[in-house]
C-alpha cells in the first residue's frame, strides 16, 4: 500500500488494514514496517476526523506492532530493540488513557491486556502483570458484546500461562488455554491457530497426557507448514512435538490411532 493510498483511507480502514499487516509480520514475514505505517496513519487520520476512539485503538494497535516485533526477535534468539520496548510502553499508556476517558470498556480490555502483556513478556513480571489481566478478566462481557474474539482469546491465553508457571496449576491451565483454542478456532484466521495449539499441548503435558500433547502438537506443526508461519515458530511447534512424542514413549504410551 503506497501512503497516497493510506491518505486517502478513513481511519477505521486504515486500522483494519494494520492489523491485517500485523497478523502477516507477525506470523510469516517478519517485516513490521507496513503494520506501524498503516497504524500510525490512522492515528493521524482520527485525529482529522475527531474520533477519539479511533485515535485509542491506533494505540493500542501500535502497541501490539511493536510487541510483536520484539517478540519475533526473541524467538529467533535475538534481543528487542530498547526503542520498540520503550515505545510499546508509551502506547500502552496512551491507549489506556484514552479509553478511560472514553468510558470505553472494551476499549479498556483491549489497552489493560496489552499492558499486562508487556509487563509479562518484556519485564518477566508475573507481579506487575495480574492486575491487568484481572482488569480484562472482569471486563470479558463488554467484549463479547462487541465480538471481540482475539482479546477473549488473548486474556485466557496469557492466564493459561500465569496458572501453568506462576501458580503451578496445570489443570486451572488446561482449562484457560482449552477456551483460548476453541475462541481462535472461532476466529477462523489459521495463522493463530498453531501457538495456541502449543501452549495448549504443554500444559497437557504438565497435567500428566502427554498422549493428547502429541495430538495436539501434531496439529500445530501441520498447520504451521501449511501456512507458511516464519522458521522459528515451525521449528518451536516441531520441538515441542519431538519432546512429546519422546515423553510418551517414555512413559511406555501407544500412538495407535493419534
Amino acid at each position: 500500500m503506497t501512503s497516497g493510498q493510506s491518505t486517502e483511507m478513513t481511519a477505521a480502514a486504515l486500522l483494519a488494514a494494520s492489523n491485517e499487516a500485523l497478523i502477516e509480520a507477525g506470523f510469516q514475514t517478519g517485516r513490521f514496517d507496513e503494520a506501524e505505517q498503516l497504524a500510525r496513519a490512522a492515528r493521524e487520520q482520527a485525529g482529522s476526523e475527531q474520533d477519539p476512539a479511533a485515535a485509542a485503538e491506533a494505540s493500542v494497535l501500535l502497541g501490539r506492532v511493536l510487541h510483536y516485533r520484539s517478540i519475533t526477535k526473541l524467538i529467533s534468539g535475538g534481543k528487542p530493540d530498547p526503542d520498540d520496548v520503550a515505545g510499546e510502553q508509551e502506547e500502552c499508556v496512551r491507549a489506556l488513557a484514552g479509553y478511560e476517558a472514553l468510558g470505553d470498556e472494551a476499549g479498556i480490555a483491549r489497552a489493560a491486556f496489552n499492558f499486562g502483556v508487556f509487563e509479562q513478556v518484556l519485564h518477566e513480571d508475573w507481579d506487575a502483570a495480574m492486575p491487568y489481566y484481572r482488569r480484562t478478566e472482569s471486563l470479558i462481557p463488554a467484549l463479547e458484546a462487541t465480538g471481540d474474539l482475539y482479546t477473549r482469546s488473548e486474556i485466557h491465553r496469557h492466564l493459561g500461562f500465569y496458572h501453568l508457571i506462576a501458580d503451578k496449576q496445570p489443570e486451572v491451565a488446561v482449562e484457560h488455554l482449552q477456551i483460548s483454542h476453541e475462541l481462535r478456532e472461532q476466529l477462523g484466521e489459521p495463522r493463530y491457530e498453531p501457538s495456541g495449539l502449543v501452549a495448549l499441548a504443554w500444559a497437557e503435558r504438565e497435567n500428566g497426557n502427554p498422549r493428547r500433547a502429541v495430538v495436539l502438537l501434531r496439529r500445530a506443526v501441520e498447520v504451521a507448514r501449511a501456512q507458511g508461519l516464519l522458521p522459528g515458530r515451525i521449528a518451536d511447534a516441531e520441538a515441542e512435538l519431538a519432546q512429546a512424542e519422546a515423553e510418551l514413549a517414555a512413559l511406555g504410551g501407544s500412538e495407535a490411532g493419534l
